[in-house]
């Protein structure tokens, strides 16, 4: 079967930007997808990934879109954390949305997305690299 893992932020039209991205896909039978959140270094109010907006309103597009919706989160260094969640589900496609930076900024993607690209050895779908926050 073929899974997806979306590191999914704090940042909603982020996360429905990566939702339409994925449910963009070409599909054969049954694709689940896992909304994966990481909470930094620390949880210390004992949050859930269900708790979080963006995951909320991605999983929602995706559910509409009749796609099964999983949930995972991890706290520590953000990209080591989406790396080792895709090895424990065998993720076959990684989907990712950079935070925008301006050009005196990061060159295109933000550190975390670089770290998992440049680490990872998995295929990653990078969404909405080119928007800057204004």
């Amino acid at each position: 079967m073929y899974r997806i893992l979306a590191a999914i932020g704090t940042d909603e039209d982020r996360a429905l930007e990566q939702a339409e991205a994925i449910a963009d896909l070409p599909r054969n039978g049954d694709v689940p997808v896992t909304l994966f959140h990481d909470f930094d270094d620390s949880n210390p109010e004992g949050a859930s990934v269900h708790q979080i907006a963006a995951v909320r309103r991605a999983a929602e597009l995706l559910e509409d879109e009749g796609i099964e919706v999983e949930y995972a989160e991890s706290s520590g260094a953000a990209a080591r954390t989406i790396l080792d969640a895709a090895d424990r589900m065998d993720a076959d496609l990684l989907c990712l949305a950079p935070r925008g930076r301006t050009p005196a900024g990061k060159a295109l993607f933000g550190s975390v997305t670089q770290q998992v690209i440049l680490e990872g050895s998995r295929p990653t779908l990078v969404v909405g690299a080119g928007r800057t926050n204004e």
